[in-house]
């Protein structure tokens, strides 16, 4: 099956936090508040899917109160955080939105995003994933981890699914 054709089944996207939504690094204000920062073009292609009909959400290995706030703000549909076993969590959510593995699409940056990669109908690395990652997935973004990859994925997503176009023409007020 070509990869048009993968993409026009996806009904959901998950994405890796550390290194997809944000650039990787992590600060600590007083104490251990964590400081993370993310791209507002990301959120806009997160909201962009949504409102295209897709669930987004996370899936993340890591637990923070910088990540809630952010699922929180972006209103995503699924989110699931400390899993260190990310294929298990794909199954886990493609049975809870009543899908297969093959219906979502999966952004990651590192070895631990590959078994999840594996199993999901389309697989996205960002620019700046670890080279054995790169060499795996369907697609590599140009823009890196928390800088615009997510948006960058979810046109790419949204023009293969004939949603791009229609969706500009609501923000040209013609739709």
């Amino acid at each position: 099956m070509t990869l048009s054709t993968r993409a026009r089944r996806i009904q959901a996207v998950a994405l890796d936090i550390d290194g997809v939504l944000t650039d990787g690094r992590i600060g600590y204000a007083s104490g251990t508040d964590e400081i993370k920062f993310f791209d507002v073009r990301d959120g806009l292609g997160i909201k962009l899917l949504q409102r295209a009909g897709l669930k987004v959400g996370v899936l993340s290995g890591r637990s923070s109160q910088a990540n809630r706030t952010r699922i929180a703000e972006l209103g995503l549909d699924f989110a699931t955080e400390g899993s260190r076993d990310k294929a298990t969590a794909l199954r886990e959510l493609a049975s809870q939105l009543g899908i297969e593995t093959t219906e979502i699409l999966f952004i990651g940056d590192d070895l631990v995003d590959l078994p999840a990669m594996n199993l999901a109908g389309v697989s996205v690395a960002v620019g700046d994933a670890v080279d054995e990652v790169k060499q795996t997935v369907d697609l590599v973004t140009e823009r890196l981890g928390g800088r615009g990859a997510i948006r960058e994925a979810a046109e790419w997503l949204l023009r293969e699914q004939g949603k791009w176009i229609a969706i500009v023409r609501r923000y040209q007020g013609k739709g």
